[in-house]
């Protein structure tokens, strides 16, 4: 239930089997609102992670463009720049051989988790926002992205070495670590978490739910390649009419929309997993952030 006292906001309650509807300054918003459910529901992260998308296109586009597509896209067209110029004189491919291009790949790697990681925490927070039927705001998306760059570069790395080493040792365990830490990303920004606290709160709320968060993360997968391949095709379709800028261009643009839609994915399937595992409602998980 929304808390009365708040001068925003003017609850009300509609029956509904799913939810509640609660009108906020004079108009309606649909917010994400659940009752205890059984277990971890597929179909109810997979709907409310486009629901979150649908509601907040222009807010995630901007962001993924900024922290993803544009740098992204700047990237390619210098690696793409120096192979043609590689190629027309005969020499190897700079990508090997090259050491200004090794320094670029380890600058832009550098730059690169800096970015996603503003993004991801970014996103986290206008989900969690959405969800409590807020209207999350580019700025203060932004603030709490940069309020966190270092402990989640932390995470991400310690995340990805231990799931890479998981996968060398028969895939099983990747996997197994993959879903176990799926929710300490959204543990470290919404709950001010250290990195290694983050990790153990995830392995606490996907416990018991992690074969659906693979299976939710299998359909994921299938709906992004999906739209990849359909995109690729685009992007070989017009390179030989309008060059290789634009389709490098489209390839960015691929890649931001399936960084945007992963980070949101994650942080509903957060809200989903502290729903099954402690019943706690939007309000809750909203005042946190205030």
């Amino acid at each position: 239930m929304l808390d009365e006292t708040r001068k925003d906001w003017q609850p009300e309650l509609v029956v509904r089997r799913e939810g509640y509807r609660c009108k906020r300054r004079g108009s309606y918003m649909s917010v994400a609102s659940y009752s205890r459910p059984v277990g971890y529901r597929i179909g109810r992260v997979f709907g409310d992670t486009f629901g979150v998308l649908a509601r907040n296109f222009w807010l995630c586009l901007g962001l993924a463009m900024i922290f993803s597509g544009i740098p992204n896209f700047l990237y390619q067209l210098w690696v793409g720049s120096r192979t043609q110029a590689a190629m027309e004189s005969g020499t190897p491919s700079p990508l090997v051989f090259d050491g200004v291009s090794a320094f670029g790949a380890i600058v832009f790697f550098v730059v690169y988790m800096v970015l996603a990681s503003i993004l991801q925490a970014g996103l986290v927070r206008a989900t969690i926002e959405d969800l409590n039927g807020q209207q999350p705001t580019f700025a203060d998306a932004l603030n709490r992205g940069i309020a966190l760059i270092l402990p989640i570069i932390g995470l991400s790395i310690l995340m990805s070495l231990g799931v890479a080493i998981g996968f060398m040792l028969l895939i099983i365990p990747g996997i197994y670590l993959l879903a176990r830490w799926s929710a300490a990303v959204p543990a470290l920004v919404h709950e001010r978490r250290g990195v290694l606290a983050s990790m153990k709160r995830s392995a606490e709320l996907t416990k018991g739910s992690r074969w659906r968060i693979f299976g939710l993360w299998i359909i994921m997968i299938i709906a992004l390649v999906a739209l990849q391949l359909v995109l690729g095709l685009l992007a070989l379709a017009v390179t030989s009419f309008l060059g290789t800028v634009l389709a490098t261009a489209v390839v960015a643009i691929l890649s931001a929309v399936t960084s945007v839609v992963v980070s949101i994915a994650i942080a509903v399937s957060y809200v989903e997993l502290r729903y099954v595992k402690e019943g706690t409602d939007v309000k809750e998980l909203a005042e946190i952030f205030a």
